[in-house]
């Protein structure tokens, strides 16, 4: 059977191949050389070593040529790009057969964090000179990201309380039991008292952490990851990365990595954008899990025009004909009409609520006829003898009073 044969590996070259003929005149590490030397280093200050003993330090551009090749081609790990300097034709060319160790890698993207990320928001000023950038529409998003925290690493003050409690609890059985112990075992007792003293110290060290840096939450492994909702009411403990990507070719303007939810995350991104992009004449999409009053505020006050999803009831009727977007509305009298036919009236008031850390403001809309009503079954899930009451403290419709 006839194969493909490979060349000799001792076989002698008389006009050897270069670097420079290897690579294609289309590969992308051209663009990263070419990209990277075009760049002024002292307008993003990055941090410059020059040595005047001993050995140089790399270039600053060297080592920056790297760090996009690997962002482009997903190899985070500094140990795996030194590896790809003595293996991978592409990097060889790029780096010009440089072979930077780990170390030098790893402190080069320590030390440059603030003026990596310049360099990164400089490119969209270079696609938008090519109009690449058509900075009119733009759509932000956030993505969750598990951190590498487990959530038994991961406390509020609840759950530190609960340890304590429990800690508590073993100390009290402890010490009973040492009154009564023989010599031999008072020794694995008072073992195991140490060891809950010392579960305390750590717990009370967490609260006082938790009060002096007013968070909510802290992490022991991760200490920038906090826990939230990822989908479906499952919580992890993860990162939130918001970012923001133009209409035109789908490209990302911005990205910034969070440990909050999306509530709050939106003007903090189009203030971001609107620096980016040099102006305010934009539209920007966002889902429902941004629509908080505060946020679409600050949009305005900011002079972007927003496109918001507004999100739907928090609860649903027994039967989705007597939901939420079912209830007419009428704007001039203030009540609601029911598919009933009935009228829900209000008293004018506005309630204040609250939930976790935030407060709003509801109004309520109410009616007698829901306690003979015979789709009140299809409703609500409220009995019918408690209709009335249940409608004072829970009631079937209210309104969010936006600011």
């Amino acid at each position: 059977m006839q194969y493909i044969q490979g060349k000799n590996r001792e076989q002698s070259v008389l006009f050897p191949q270069s670097l420079d003929e290897i690579i294609s005149a289309d590969n992308e590490v051209r663009m990263i050389d070419l990209f990277a030397e075009s760049i002024n280093l002292a307008d993003f200050k990055f941090v410059t070593k020059n040595a005047t003993e001993g050995r140089p330090a790399y270039n600053p551009k060297d080592l920056l040529k790297l760090f996009v090749y690997g962002y482009l081609n997903a190899i985070r790990s500094s140990r795996v790009l030194e590896k790809e300097c003595h293996r991978n034709v592409e990097v060889m060319w790029l780096m010009k057969q440089l072979s930077p160790d780990h170390n030098t890698i790893s402190n080069f993207r320590r030390d440059n964090q603030k003026a990596i990320r310049q360099v990164f928001r400089h490119t969209v000023s270079i696609a938008a000179q090519f109009n690449l950038i058509g900075g009119k529409l733009i759509a932000g998003d956030s993505t969750k990201l598990r951190a590498q925290n487990s959530k038994k690493n991961n406390f509020n003050e609840s759950k530190i309380e609960q340890h304590l409690v429990y800690i508590e609890n073993k100390l009290n059985e402890y010490n009973k039991a040492l009154e009564v112990a023989d010599e031999d075992n008072k020794k694995i007792i008072e073992t195991e008292i140490n060891k809950q003293n010392n579960r305390k110290d750590f717990y009370n060290n967490l609260s006082n952490q938790l009060q002096q840096n007013g968070d909510t939450q802290i992490s022991t492994t991760d200490p920038d990851s906090r826990q939230m909702i990822t989908r479906n009411n499952i919580t992890e403990v993860a990162y939130n990365v918001q970012t923001v990507v133009d209409e035109k070719h789908n490209l990302p303007i911005d990205y910034k990595v969070t440990n909050e939810n999306d509530s709050k995350a939106m003007s903090a991104m189009l203030r971001r954008t609107k620096i980016i992009l040099n102006t305010t004449d934009f539209t920007a999409l966002y889902d429902k899990g941004y629509h908080t009053g505060s946020e679409i505020k600050k949009a305005v006050e900011m002079g972007v025009n927003i496109m918001v999803a507004i999100p739907g009831v928090a609860s649903f009727a027994p039967d989705e004909r007597y939901n939420f977007d079912q209830f007419i509305y009428n704007q001039q009298q203030d009540c609601y009409t029911c598919p009933q036919q009935q009228t829900l009236t209000t008293n004018g008031n506005w309630y204040q609520k609250s939930k976790q850390r935030y407060i709003y403001f509801v109004k309520h809309y109410k009616t007698k006829s829901c306690a003979t009503c015979p789709a009140l079954a299809l409703c609500t899930k409220n009995k019918k003898e408690d209709c009335w009451n249940a409608a004072k403290t829970n009631p079937i419709l209210s309104r969010t009073k936006k600011y």
